[in-house]
């Protein structure tokens, strides 16, 4: 395993001089579960985003380390998986071709294409590999996120909402693979679900802007 840190340093964010949240520090090491609750627009999503370099703090800063040696932003994006409500997949691809693509883009080995039939066999969506998305349901959706996500088998994988769409067998899929990136390296989700919460070593409440 390798030695990673992920740390958050009086990350603050405003919005047209409203402050979402503000002050908040943290720092993760590999072998962590770390969750982020709060109210319905409590900023968790905002705080996500930021996290995985989608948005940018109004203050504070975001360190990334491996093996000691400090990986700056945005060479950082190779290290992390996301899946959340907000991203999209490419509805005209299949499930396969949505996989192939992102094997381009991060330049991974033919080592993937079994990663990508294990994991496409992990979500139950095997079957429905040479479908279009565009004809997937939500669920179905929501799993072959999880597949992109997990593909590259990042150091960081950042959940927001982990239980979202996904009906019970989905649902156990995802934990185990949340158990898995526990044990492998850095966990970090954003949910109100109190079973999600059993996976975190720590839990970090944003509550009207502050935590």
């Amino acid at each position: 395993m390798k030695k990673l840190t992920f740390k958050s340093e009086n990350i603050s964010k405003l919005y047209n001089r409203k402050i979402i949240f503000e002050k908040i520090s943290f720092l993760l090491n590999e072998g962590t579960a770390f969750a982020v609750t709060g109210k319905n627009g409590s900023g968790k999503s905002t705080l996500v985003k930021i996290l995985c370099g989608v948005l940018t703090p109004t203050k504070g800063l975001i360190e990334f380390t491996v093996d000691g040696k400090l990986v700056p932003y945005p060479d950082y994006y190779p290290h992390i998986g996301l899946v959340s409500p907000y991203l999209n997949l490419y509805e005209e691809f299949s499930a396969e071709e949505n996989l192939s693509f992102i094997m381009k883009v991060r330049s991974l080995g033919s080592e993937s294409v079994q990663r990508a039939e294990m994991l496409l066999h992990e979500f139950g969506i095997y079957d429905h590999r040479k479908k279009e998305v565009k004809y997937y349901s939500s669920g179905m959706k929501q799993r072959l996120k999880y597949c992109a996500a997990l593909l590259h088998e990042p150091s960081v994988l950042v959940l927001d909402e982990p239980s979202s769409n996904l009906d019970q067998y989905g649902i156990e899929a995802v934990r185990k693979f949340m158990k898995i990136q526990k044990q492998n390296g850095i966990l970090i989700f954003a949910t109100n679900d109190k079973d999600d919460l059993e996976f975190a070593d720590t839990v970090y409440s944003v509550e009207n802007g502050k935590r």
